[in-house]
């Protein structure tokens, strides 16, 4: 069994077959959707559709990104938040507990949190 740390120990996890980022077990993540190789998706997250994950960007607890979204740069998307449509989500912005981004929002600052 593969195992990756998360910061919290080790957990089962494997590399995602599009762009090599590590997915906890636990994660659900759509073979058409992107996380590249230095993202993680882990807890209960979903990645669906064509959604895009990449940068050092975090998507953990339940959150969801789906639909054309992007997620990148050190973003962090959690708690039950929802990013999707063609949002983007960039830099070090923290998206969580119930907050939602969509439509053609563009969230990018050096910290920005959307409750």
């Amino acid at each position: 069994m593969t195992t990756f740390d998360f910061g919290k120990g080790h957990v089962p996890a494997h590399q995602h077959p599009n762009g090599g980022g590590w997915v906890a077990d636990t994660a659900t993540v759509a073979d058409t959707a992107y996380v590249g190789p230095d993202a993680w998706v882990y807890g209960n997250a979903q990645v669906f559709d064509i959604a895009r994950v990449y940068g050092h960007a975090q998507i953990f607890d339940n959150a969801q990104v789906y639909g054309k979204a992007w997620v990148y740069g050190n973003a962090l998307v959690f708690g039950s938040a929802k990013v999707s449509d063609y949002a983007r989500v960039a830099g070090n912005a923290w998206i969580f507990n119930d907050a939602k981004v969509s439509g053609y929002a563009w969230v990018s600052n050096d910290l920005v949190e959307v409750e």
